[in-house]
């Protein structure tokens, strides 16, 4: 107990003794007198307990608050950040491009291998050591027959993978499609091919123009052929037209007037063409093309 907190029975004792002295010495009744006593004392005790009963209340209430106050601010978890989108990167189209990509001829090995070939140019151009004949042998193939019934031809779809023989002129064959070559391609450079098939001549300028060449399937002609150039085969898929002028090479630049690009089959290196001939060319054989990506 503090000292101060004495001072309030003492005062209140002492007048207390005093009365029950007077009391005594007047021969007043004892009985009265204790009676007496013990009422000024229960009051001033119970006067006592009631003020530290407050104070101890209120001890605990200021306890209470600075508790309140010390205790540290309650951890908030940060929401996530709200990371913006990145733009896509805009590649302005130039006027003109010329890139430097190597130069590899199909024959002898692979007469019908432009397909593979190309992709070997693209792939050598990114640093990828690949030869022609090992593409040629990874590529997906498909697997059906040539048959010959009632003027129909039934074959295999390009597609799918390579129809025929890719080797020799002397059996049946014809190329591949985009799809197969894609999936080729990735084994190469995973999460780094462009399949742009479906897109447009622009896309193709823009790859360019950002160094990137590009392979396409177009036809031995570079420009648009006559209905009568194409014919209809069956497949196991459904009908497929085709064209047995299919041709595969690699884009490596234009300008305003020409498309420049390697040609496996003629064995030359930034060879030329109308650029409204070749576009065209390449739009009637589905705008087929694929590159890799930075």
């Amino acid at each position: 107990m503090d000292v101060d907190k004495l001072y309030l029975p003492i005062a209140a004792i002492i007048p207390l003794l005093l009365m029950f002295y007077l009391l005594i010495r007047k021969q007043n009744s004892m009985m009265k007198s204790i009676l007496m006593f013990l009422f000024v004392f229960t009051s001033i005790v119970g006067a006592f307990l009631l003020e530290n009963l407050q104070a101890s209340h209120v001890a605990l209430a200021v306890q209470s608050v600075k508790d309140w106050l010390d205790e540290p601010e309650p951890r908030t978890e940060r929401a996530p950040a709200v990371q913006e989108e990145s733009e896509p990167k805009i590649i302005p189209t130039k006027k003109q491009v010329l890139l430097e990509a190597p130069i590899i001829w199909q024959m002898p090995e692979l007469p019908r291998g432009c397909e593979v070939t190309s992709l070997a140019m693209l792939l050598m151009h990114q640093g990828v050591k690949v030869d022609k004949l090992t593409l040629a042998s990874e590529v997906r193939k498909n697997p059906a027959e040539y048959r010959l019934d009632n003027g129909k031809v039934f074959f295999g779809d390009p597609n799918e993978g390579f129809v025929g023989n890719m080797y020799t002129y002397t059996e049946p064959g014809l190329g591949v499609y985009h799809k197969p070559i894609a999936e080729l391609a990735e084994k190469y450079l995973p999460g780094k091919i462009k399949d742009l098939t479906g897109a447009g001549f622009q896309d193709i300028k823009s790859h360019l123009s950002d160094g990137r060449p590009v392979w396409v399937i177009i036809n031995t002609e570079y420009k648009k052929l006559d209905d009568s150039f194409f014919q209809t085969w069956y497949t196991p898929g459904g009908p497929v037209k085709i064209t047995t002028k299919e041709h595969s090479v690699l884009i490596t630049g234009y300008d305003e007037n020409f498309v420049y690009f390697n040609d496996p089959l003629s064995n030359e290196k930034n060879k030329k063409a109308p650029i409204k001939d070749f576009a065209e060319s390449w739009v009637q054989m589905g705008r087929q093309a694929i590159t890799y990506l930075p």
